[in-house]
């Protein structure tokens, strides 16, 4: 196949400069785009649909978008794409390559090397999320981010040098695989990333954990299904626990309960409830009744609960609590020692859902491309692979405990605020904004 040209930013910017929500690009804020060549990025999918991962993470790539109230650049030029998946009558794939002039390769090699013979890109976006693949005996969606991962590296041998790879999510469905890839990344000196949108949303209240502090205990919770929310909320949780003292250890124990066992274990003082209800209401809502009776606003109902218990190495408790049955459900609460209050937040992702998310994402992902680093650590996600993968067993096992001697995974934790939407960019793109359709990172001009 032919490589097609992409469009250059100048021509880009020329081409769009009618359209209302892109007034503003002649104002243009973009340090990275002044002083740094466009980078060539290939995108490896598993599926390209509406509101999949890889429409809300890909159309911060191919449109400015903004970042803490600037219009951003991305500084990237997506020059070839590998599709897993096109389902009927939800493809996005093949509009958006035309629109955008992008290749659509039939290998993942042919999208790396862009049609040549050797690796042809600067960085690479592995998103291994939505398509229709099976699941395992234990109800885990069989995504192929491992198959993903082991081609992309096939190229970098073959081409005998690495570029920056970021893998959406957890790295695998099997804790063996994901110790595979983390081995291969270091063996071949791979700047790699990984994770979760949601430590990157804006904070209310905007709070922090000291470095350094003792942290006793602390719960995440969240208000969507089992296992794929549960990973971002481990995500969420690990994200701030690893600044306590002494950084992160790993984890020795692990316990996924259900229904009545988790109010149970509450009164059993296996996790706090207190600290849950702190989280729950820590954006000034105001408490609707004992957390074990919370009906859900929106539709009325009660739902499902459940609970993951963990016990770190190095003593700390820690909870991830599903409650409810709204998405967009993101809270945090610990207790310090010798704070008698518990600190707690919400993390708030902006309109559209969860769509929004993704801007801070993506803006991590494109300094990752262009530092050559992550801006976290990826063994923060490695950790929570294992740590989900222990979960399932759990479920599958009627919730017994599950040792984890193998999550001995002790790393330090790197301060990311520059990474994480402070809330400036909801000020000009607001709830009463209708969600665009297609690729549009959305927001009306900036003000000049």
């Amino acid at each position: 196949m032919q490589h097609s040209s992409q469009l250059n930013r100048r021509q880009w910017l020329a081409a769009t400069a009618g359209t209302a929500s892109l007034a503003a690009f002649t104002g243009l804020r973009d340090v990275h785009a002044a002083r740094t060549p466009q980078l060539r990025v290939a995108a490896i999918l598993t599926e390209f649909t509406y509101r999949s991962h890889a429409h809300v993470i890909l159309e911060n790539f191919l449109k400015p978008y903004y970042f803490n109230g600037q219009i951003t650049d991305p500084g990237m030029n997506v020059v070839g794409i590998y599709v897993d998946q096109f389902p009927k009558g939800r493809d996005m794939a093949r509009d958006v390559a035309r629109q955008f002039q992008i290749p659509i390769f039939p290998t993942i090699a042919e999208a790396l090397q862009v049609g040549g013979k050797e690796l042809a890109v600067d960085g690479v976006l592995s998103i291994g999320e939505h398509g229709n693949y099976p699941d395992n005996e234990r109800g885990v969606k069989m995504y192929p981010r491992k198959r993903f991962f082991d081609e992309i590296v096939s190229v970098f041998r073959k081409s005998g040098r690495v570029v920056p790879l970021f893998n959406d999510k957890h790295l695998s469905y099997r804790w063996d695989w994901s110790a595979e890839m983390m081995d291969v990344a270091r063996e071949l000196k791979i700047p790699f990333m990984a994770g979760s949108s949601v430590p990157l949303a804006q904070r209310q209240p905007a709070v922090e954990i000291p470095a350094g502090s003792v942290i006793e205990e602390a719960v995440a919770v969240h208000g969507g299904p089992i296992e794929i929310y549960d990973f971002h909320g481990l995500e969420l949780l690990q994200s701030m626990v690893e600044a306590r003292r002494g950084g992160e250890t790993g984890v020795a124990e692990i316990q996924l309960i259900t229904g009545d066992a988790v109010w149970q274990a509450a009164v059993d003082g296996l996790w706090s409830l207190p600290l849950a209800e702190a989280a729950m209401w820590s954006n000034g809502q105001k408490p609707t009744g004992p957390l074990r009776d919370f009906i859900e606003p929106k539709d009325g109902k009660k739902h499902p609960v459940h609970a993951i218990l963990i016990k770190y190495r190095d003593g700390l408790r820690g909870t991830v609590l599903r409650i409810g049955d709204d998405h967009a459900r993101w809270k945090f609460a610990c207790r310090l020692a010798g704070k008698p209050e518990p600190l707690a937040t919400s993390f708030y992702n902006g309109p559209w859902q969860n769509r929004n998310l993704f801007k801070a994402l993506s803006h991590a992902i494109q300094c990752h491309i262009r530092d050559k680093r992550a801006p976290y650590p990826v063994e923060r996600t490695h950790l929570v692979t294992g740590m989900l993968a222990a979960a399932m067993e759990s479920n599958f096992e009627k919730h017994r405990k599950v040792s984890t001697p193998h999550l001995e995974i002790a790393y330090q934790p790197r301060d990311y605020r520059a990474m994480r939407e402070m809330g400036a960019t909801w000020k000009i793109i607001t709830e009463d904004l209708p969600q665009p359709p297609g690729i549009d990172p959305g927001g009306p001009a900036a003000p000049r």
